[in-house]
């Protein structure tokens, strides 16, 4: 048997480090999205369509989950959990995903990663103003957060306002020149709706965040909330899609990209996050969460020159440096604050007696096993 010190060192080490991990991974499978997308809106496929089945694909995988490892801690559905998850539906899988794909097919898939580095800006204004973060201006780990948040806006604003002259790369040449003026020109006529419809999409997204702090706390179940939230982004997807495309043709799929695109969207994109965000939020909060979004636009830049023949500007690169910089600060700042901690409130304590459990504590000093019957508030900063 290995050192039990060795061991529990490790432990802890990796409970630390874990949700920086989840989110980090997180990253790159929104980044594949961006380049899926981008195929599928060019192969014609409504947005409104890829909406319904891209929800439609993960309530199918996360449902099973959620009714299995969930059947015995699953809460009592109230009616204001109902109606929480009800706007949760149609913030995010409704009204954020179709501004999205409208504001991407207006511009190009690098300045829609570019231009939602506002959203941890945006969430963390929010969360200020519903109290999930408080600002203590003398905090070193306050300033961090304020500092880091401007330098993260300052680089998305020089990669919208500054693009520089062309970085030539191998796999750019000839065609991708070609197909980067192609779509400049068709972008420009539509540019100014597209950032506006990208910038109402990173709102709803960050109200998304905010209303998925309070609702997790009320329903600790994350399988089982992300599986209503699909199935409700499905319903409601459905109904709007029905209103905006009479043309039933357009609900055709194909062995393309047409198809590809929701189902990757479905599972790396909504099932997977709505619970890994779930679980996340409960311990750091939702600003932790939106904090690592830039780095989906470093990632996409280089996906989006490398499959998309995207022309990459040294205006692109020298923003990419700046938002890394902000992130950095801004995950320091995260990282100061304090850690969840267990509840002794005589609800929680039925809570516990129920077997309601969330994420497991990742504080070292306290000496609790049963990881499954712990229950967790957000703190604030």
């Amino acid at each position: 048997m290995g050192n039990p010190v060795a061991s529990e060192a490790f432990l802890g080490f990796f409970r630390k480090i874990k949700p920086y991990l989840a989110m980090i991974s997180l990253q790159f499978g929104y980044a594949g999205m961006y380049i899926v997308t981008t195929l599928c809106l060019n192969q014609g496929l409504s947005h409104y369509v890829l909406t319904v089945y891209r929800h439609a694909a993960a309530t199918i995988v996360v449902a099973p989950f959620a009714l299995y490892f969930e059947r015995k801690v699953r809460p009592k559905m109230t009616l204001k959990t109902f109606l929480r998850i009800m706007v949760l539906a149609l913030l995010e899988p409704v009204i954020d995903q179709n501004l999205y794909y409208v504001g991407m097919r207006y511009t190009s898939a690098t300045f829609s990663a570019a231009i939602f580095n506002v959203l941890p800006a945006v969430t963390f204004i929010m969360a200020l103003i519903f109290r999930l973060e408080k600002l203590k201006i003398k905090n070193v780990r306050s300033q961090a957060k304020i500092v880091g948040t401007i330098i993260t806006l300052s680089g998305a604003m020089l990669m919208t306002l500054y693009k520089g002259p062309i970085l030539n790369m191998p796999w750019t040449h000839g065609s991708g020149h070609h197909a980067a003026a192609a779509s400049g020109s068709e972008g420009g006529q539509h540019w100014m709706v597209g950032t506006l419809m990208l910038l109402g999409s990173c709102s709803g997204w960050g109200a998304f965040f905010i209303l998925q702090s309070f609702t997790v706390k009320d329903y600790p179940a994350e399988l089982s909330l992300a599986t209503l939230i699909c199935l409700m982004g499905t319903i409601l997807g459905a109904a709007a899609a029905l209103v905006m495309e009479r043309d039933f043709g357009s609900w055709a799929l194909g062995w393309d990209s047409r198809l590809l695109a929701p189902v990757y969207n479905g599972i790396v994109c909504s099932a997977i996050p709505y619970y890994v965000q779930s679980v996340v939020i409960k311990e750091r909060g939702p600003v932790f969460v939106t904090a690592f979004n830039p780095l989906i636009m470093v990632i996409v830049a280089a996906l989006g020159s490398l499959i998309l023949a995207e022309v990459l500007h040294l205006g692109s690169v020298v923003g990419a440096i700046i938002i890394v910089t902000g992130l950095y600060c801004v995950i320091w700042g995260k990282s100061k604050d304090p850690t969840s901690t267990l509840l002794t409130s005589g609800s929680d304590e039925k809570a516990i007696a129920n077997g309601q459990h969330e994420l497991p504590i990742s504080t070292a000093d306290v000496g609790i096993k049963n990881t499954n019957t712990i229950n967790y508030t957000t703190n604030a900063a």
